[in-house]
């Protein structure tokens, strides 16, 4: 047998009481975490007698008969500690008996035993989820999808899943409505409405729109037909949990029957019925909370990540799940195929994007993720210097975020230079069936100074695929890619535009990457 013995016990010292008289001055409990069988001692205890004016001249101790948290206990202990320390130095207990003085020993040594241990759990604690310490704003900056949140008057961006319409929500806290088919734009504000740090449209649905704030999560509900252009907060649900906040992602289900919601210090995922506005957890222990969830868009299965080197994927038919552990850091973004039977993601620190292919199980093997054991690299973005027109330029670095086009044809992704190189977005041709290909295609830049803060694809652009930018200076673009299908119409390595570059190092360095714009 193995046995935990982090140091010797000292007694168990109960409720200790000091009177003056019949009249009880101070009372707490003092060492109530010690082990129970020292209890049997607590009959021997003494009474301790100190006059009435000693303790107003050391006002730190206080009548508290309240429970309280080991905290609040800790500063009890050092409040009675320091103040009996006082009074003998003073000389008024100077007359106490032996078996006083023990008691006394005892508080200390007890007292010394229990804060090394909250120093020590403290400690731990905060070494295994640093991002417990950060307040609620830093929290969301550090896992939001946008590059820099905190600077960036855009902060968080959503399409509507079925129509051209999307939502913006800005510095101040509002959130802007647009649409193609009208010149109405309505701004949503709500008294809770204050940090936003996404935004999700229900499918299978004109107007209802929930949005990631630092206490709730709240879902508006709009009225595709109204000119008003300031709904009012009446039109909001609010959707909150205790101890879920803040909201840093969401998701709905691809059939807009549930809404999923995380927060870094919740290791729950909430599942909520906004209908009702009950939810359900999905609890699990490690990870120190959930950072970015995405459903995959046939509904089976969804990426949950965490502030620790590891991630999950559920299935949302029985809602078990597969543990994944990083060796690096934590999953800083993920994205699903179109027909959910493939994930990439990316780890926080290293330049490469990693794939995990899942398998479809039916019958009596329902309700499992198919996951495999391991993930494999399918694009290294390393830092590599490019010859241009304008001379050598430096692109690579960690990718911060990654859509991928509904169609499956084109992954847009975020890269973050290094000090030295600028923020780029690289964009990938791509097929997952019959084998997965990922091929590079070319990078978009903005204007001079303008970094790329949010990208996002049109749901249902039927030309090919339409990539939204949210530029640093506030602008926001939207770029097409038109598919020609008949140029290349074998899309395979060995008749790829990069495969004809490649047969020739000269002509790479001339012309490094092919894009289609």
């Amino acid at each position: 047998m193995c046995s935990l013995a982090l140091f010797p016990p000292p007694p168990l010292l109960g409720d200790v009481t000091l009177y003056e008289g019949n009249n009880a001055l101070v009372s707490g409990r003092v060492l109530e975490t010690l082990p129970l069988p020292f209890q049997s001692q607590l009959a021997d205890l003494p009474t301790l007698t100190i006059p009435k004016e000693t303790l107003k001249a050391h006002s730190r101790l206080e009548h508290s008969t309240k429970p309280a948290f080991i905290h609040h206990r800790e500063s009890l202990w050092k409040r009675c500690i320091n103040a009996w320390r006082d009074v003998g130095v003073c000389g008024v207990l100077s007359e106490i008996t032996s078996a006083e003085e023990e008691v006394l020993q005892w508080v200390k040594t007890g007292s010394r035993y229990a804060l090394a241990v909250c120093h020590w759990v403290s400690s731990l604690h905060g070494s295994l989820f640093p991002h417990l310490s950060l307040t609620s704003e830093d929290m969301i900056a550090e896992f939001s999808q946008a590059v820099d949140w905190a600077g960036c008057s855009i902060r968080a961006f959503a399409w509507h899943p079925h129509t051209s319409k999307f939502a913006v929500a800005l510095l101040d806290d509002s959130i802007r409505v647009y649409n193609t088919n009208s010149a109405t734009v309505p701004t949503l504000k709500h008294r809770l409405q204050r940090n936003v740090a996404s935004m999700a449209w229900k499918p299978l649905c004109a107007s209802i729109l929930a949005v990631a704030c630092q206490s709730c999560v709240l879902v508006w509900h709009l009225d595709p037909t109204s000119l008003s252009t300031r709904p009012s907060s009446g039109c909001a649900q609010v959707l909150s949990h205790p101890g879920h906040s803040p909201v840093t992602s969401l998701a709905w289900a691809p059939s807009g029957g549930m809404l999923l919601s995380a927060s870094p210090v919740d290791t729950a995922m909430l599942v909520w019925d906004v209908s009702t506005e009950n939810c359900v957890q999905l609890q699990w222990f490690g990870g120190g909370g959930v950072t970015h969830l995405a459903w995959s868009p046939d509904g089976s299965k969804v990426l949950a990540a965490t502030p620790s080197a590891v991630f999950r994927v559920w299935e949302a038919q029985m809602w078990t799940c597969e543990r994944w552990p990083t060796i690096k850091g934590r999953c800083q973004t993920g994205c699903w195929s179109p027909d959910g039977s493939r994930l990439l993601f990316t780890v926080l620190g290293e330049s490469v994007i990693y794939s995990l292919s899942f398998s479809e199980y039916k019958g009596e093997m329902q309700g499992q993720v198919g996951g495999p054991k391991t993930a494999s690299i399918v694009a290294d973005l390393s830092e590599t210097t490019f010859e241009t027109v304008y001379g050598e330029e430096r692109i690579g670095g960690e990718v911060h975020s990654m859509v991928w086009d509904p169609s499956g044809e084109r992954l847009a992704v975020i890269i973050r230079g290094n000090p030295g190189s600028r923020t780029v977005i690289a964009v990938f041709r791509t097929r997952n069936s019959p084998v997965f290909e990922l091929l590079p295609c070319g990078f978009v830049q903005g204007e001079q100074g303008a970094q790329p803060q949010l990208i996002a694809f049109h749901p249902c652009f039927k030309k090919g695929a339409l990539l939204t930018v949210c530029w640093s200076t506030g602008r926001i673009s939207h770029i097409p890619f038109f598919f020609v299908g008949a140029q290349f119409p074998c899309f395979s390595p060995s008749h790829s535009p990069m495969a004809s570059l490649s047969r020739s190092s000269t002509r790479v360095r001339e012309q490094p990457l092919f894009s289609e714009l």
